[in-house]
């Protein structure tokens, strides 16, 4: 069979908020697909023919000829992905869903396919694929165990970059190095879809895929800090991992200066973490991360309590705490690159002045804003969903820059202009930005 799979595209920041663009003098990041057509591509059996189109890059082709299509999509992209499987199965296609959408919402996504795929797909896979080629597709798929991790292929990042186009293409892609975890954030959908069980993906498979991303001038990017965590063996697999990129980071810098090229920059353009996890990190690990070529912190507020305590009630414990962080970044020589979220419980109206006023009395140079989502499926919908607080569903405006709730301390059109607000006031002092280099002047909004 020949296997079409398809990532769908979703409005993100500037997408949905064009007057973004006029105030903010950066460039767009073009966020790479998330890795899970890559991985169930790697354990497609040989005998099948595998096509991938990112739908944000071009228009997805309704005629486009295939066996089976899959699409996997999250909640901003739900929209879409519904459109793209209507028009595929009006032809007579057949079409899979999977990702974080059609697992927390099975029942939505089931009205749009011929068939569902609820978490992880891997070991369920090949169940699906026999069962096509049968004609006698299950309505919902679901593996019965958490994935073995240490025995699967790479990700085939490959398809990914054989769809690029010239002018619209991601700078890095996801290297995964764990998966599940076992904490129960309110807000996080990571346990419903990769399982609450943490598992360290094997040494081969990074260095597979850091060997990929070389061949075609690819960063990496990390962008889940459970890697991180100090237990399941988790951060003794991530300072292995940081020693084996020191080691290929100290050979390509010899290799250029054999050649009379200086080689700036590393091979991962951020690590994702947290404040708290900044502050818990050992200090040697923070010259590992630095000695390896991490020089950016994705730095994710609005979900620990540190940020919510400080930002959102405006408490001078939590806002030292937030400070330190941010000065133990800039100690380290790594750019706390940090996203701001507003609109959580605890935030009044006075949360806009303080994140404004912390980021210019710190120093951050980038940053990104957005504004609390309760994605479906979390505890976070649950509650809001008990409360009748959802103001609609209309799944693309799910997509961090659009209120879609009822705020507990001020109205939705107050959080909604105070983000707008947000971007405004921290850019208006950032004009510089546009002069630097490409690099250097790419956030994502």
């Amino acid at each position: 069979m020949k296997i079409q799979f398809v990532y769908p595209r979703f409005k993100r920041h500037a997408d949905a908020h064009p007057e973004l663009r006029e105030c903010v003098p950066c460039d767009e990041y073009l966020g790479p697909p998330s890795l899970g057509i890559a991985m169930i591509a790697a354990v497609t059996p040989p005998e099948h023919e595998v096509a991938f189109a990112d739908d944000r890059v071009r228009r997805f082709d309704l005629d486009t000829d295939a066996d089976l299509y899959a699409l996997s999509f999250f909640t901003p992209a739900a929209q879409r992905a519904f459109e793209i499987a209507d028009g595929l199965r009006a032809r007579g296609k057949r079409v899979v869903m999977g990702g974080i959408f059609p697992s927390m919402m099975p029942g939505i996504a089931a009205e749009h396919a011929d068939a569902v795929v609820m978490g992880e797909g891997e070991t369920v896979w090949p169940r699906v694929l026999a069962d096509a080629a049968a004609g006698k597709l299950e309505r919902v798929y679901r593996a019965a165990e958490p994935v073995d991790v240490t025995k699967l292929p790479p990700p085939r990042i490959d398809l990914y970059i054989a769809a690029e186009d010239p002018k619209l293409r991601p700078d890095d892609y996801p290297l995964q190095l764990s998966r599940g975890c076992p904490l129960t954030c309110d807000a996080c959908v990571l346990p419903g879809t990769m399982t609450r069980k943490l598992r360290v993906l094997p040494r081969e498979s990074y260095l597979a895929t850091l060997d990929t991303l070389a061949k075609h001038d690819k960063l990496c990017s990390l962008t889940e800090d459970t890697s991180i965590f100090p237990f399941a063996g988790a951060r003794t697999a991530f300072r292995k991992f940081l020693a084996d990129l020191t080691e290929i980071e100290a050979a390509e810098r010899a290799a250029s200066r054999a050649k009379g090229v200086e080689r700036h920059g590393g091979r991962c353009s951020y690590l994702g973490i947290s404040m708290p996890m900044v502050l818990a990190l050992p200090e040697a690990m923070l010259g590992e991360m630095r000695a390896a070529g991490i020089v950016r912190f994705y730095l994710v507020g609005g979900f620990d309590e540190i940020t919510r305590d400080a930002f959102g009630k405006g408490d001078p414990a939590a806002m030292e705490k937030a400070r330190r962080t941010i000065q133990r970044c800039h100690d380290a020589g790594i750019e706390p690159y940090t996203s701001f979220l507003a609109g959580n419980d605890g935030d009044d109206e006075g949360v806009f002045d303080r994140m404004l006023e912390f980021a210019d009395r710190t120093r951050i140079e980038k940053a990104e804003f957005a504004v609390f989502t309760p994605y479906p499926g979390t505890p976070a919908w649950e509650r809001r969903v008990a409360e009748d607080r959802i103001l609609h569903r209309r799944w693309g405006e799910y997509n961090d820059s659009t209120v879609v709730f009822r705020p507990k301390q001020m109205s939705p059109e107050r959080l909604q202009q105070g983000y707008l607000d947000l971007w405004r006031g921290f850019y208006a002092k950032k004009r510089h930005l546009a002069e630097l280099d490409h690099a250097h002047r790419t956030i994502q909004f």
